[in-house]
């Protein structure tokens, strides 16, 4: 289960959300390699109010924005980034690290590293600390990487919410895609496009009990931009991501988890923009399959103003992926195969439209984004099942918003 992802230094995305181009570009020599060090905080509190009568209080699958009718701190994002610069004989060197608190760092805890540090609703965990690499080598454009603690590079959405469209996040955004790792990913640098592949220990897992089943997990995909509007990333990753403590250490160490996602954004005019995204999950430990397949557009009004729009089609085969997680600590103890408070709906096709109007207003040279989201989004169950209310309620309509401000 994943959703959202930074790539590591500078990031540009389209305004639909599209999908981040993973590559660096080295920075001019300056006269310091520490003259260039970024500080950033940001900060990202929201609400969605539901139009069923929630019994239990949540807003079933959403994990970034589970609370229904309930204000939420979603993060407070401290941000340190150390371009890549040029350190001789064509290589280059560069760090990422940053560090949040709030709500989102309930589901974007590391196990082993911070799973364990506070343990309520509002949570501190690192999302980034990496060292980040230029290597010289195997083409002209030479190899990159990180190597520490990394943001999943699969999938459109990422937690940055100034570099997505919507507050709220697809299912295959937060079901379908891992959200981090302990590991080392890298770009292969070839003509216009990116050779992308890496090893990491699994989503969300470290190493020794940090981990859930001692397996590691790797990607291997592409990234390029075939023309000057289009973008389009590919990229497949498999590993055993199943923990030990539930299916047992053969079944866990053998059972791979195979995920697939394809994206592509296109900028038609300077005005509008699409993205569209195709995924698939396999785990052989659970059984369990996914489909789906979302579409974005958006058109920007004014330099400040701009309108979005999200459809998607999501199937969860067994039920075993769409799952909430009502405890403090409920998700991070799912991954580790521990006893933790679960709901899951029966198998479903869910169908999910959003809309929403992003504001960034210049305020001051001291405000680097002041950002304000306006959303309504409508989830309907595409087959006969009751997924939300508490299991009571074939769809239900989400109306509310989030607002960011950058320094």
């Amino acid at each position: 289960m994943a959703a959202g992802k930074n790539v590591s230094g500078p990031s540009q995305s389209g305004p639909a959300g599209g999908p981040v181009v993973h590559a660096f570009t080295q920075a001019p020599k300056l006269k310091t390699w520490f003259s260039d060090i970024d500080v950033g905080l940001q900060v990202e509190a929201g609400i969605m109010a539901n139009s069923a009568r929630t019994h239990n209080g949540q807003n079933f699958g959403q994990l970034l924005s589970p609370y229904a009718n309930e204000p939420m701190l979603n993060q407070i994002a401290l941000t340190i980034t150390k371009p890549v610069d040029p350190i001789g004989d064509g290589y280059g060197l560069g760090f990422n690290f940053q560090l949040i608190y709030g709500s989102d760092a309930r589901i974007y805890e590391i196990a082993g590293i911070s799973d364990r540090w506070m343990g309520t609703e509002y949570e501190l965990t690192p999302t980034e600390a990496n060292v980040a690499l230029h290597m010289p080598w195997l083409t002209k454009g030479g190899l990159d990487g990180q190597i520490g603690i990394l943001m999943a590079p699969m999938g459109v959405e990422v937690l940055n919410p100034a570099q997505r469209a919507f507050y709220t996040l697809a299912y295959t955004s937060e079901y379908s895609v891992p959200f981090e790792h302990v590991g080392a990913y890298f770009q292969w640098h070839v003509g216009a496009w990116q050779v992308l592949f890496g090893i990491d220990a699994g989503n969300q897992v470290s190493f020794g009990k940090g981990n859930n089943n001692g397996r590691p997990d790797g990607y291997f995909g592409f990234s390029g931009q075939p023309s000057d509007t289009v973008t389009v990333n590919g990229l497949f990753r498999v590993g055993p991501e199943d923990a030990w403590r539930t299916l047992g250490p053969a079944v866990a160490h053998s059972a791979q988890r195979f995920w697939y996602d394809l994206n592509a954004s296109w900028q038609i005019t300077p005005r509008w923009s699409v993205t569209g995204e195709l995924n698939h999950v396999y785990d052989e430990g659970i059984k369990d399959n996914t489909w789906s397949a979302v579409g974005w557009g958006s058109y920007a009004a004014t330099p400040t103003l701009s309108f979005n729009a999200r459809a998607e089609v999501y199937r969860d085969q067994t039920g075993g992926f769409v799952t909430q997680f009502p405890g403090n600590t409920s998700y991070m103890r799912s991954i580790l195969g521990r006893p933790a408070r679960t709901l899951s709906a029966p198998p479903t096709t869910y169908g999910d439209l959003s809309f929403n109007a992003v504001w960034r207003p210049h305020v001051s040279r001291y405000v680097k984004l002041l950002q304000i989201r306006p959303e309504i989004r409508f989830d309907r169950a595409l087959n006969n099942t009751r997924p939300f209310a508490a299991f009571t309620h074939r769809d239900r309509i989400l109306i509310g918003g989030d607002v960011t401000l950058g320094f």
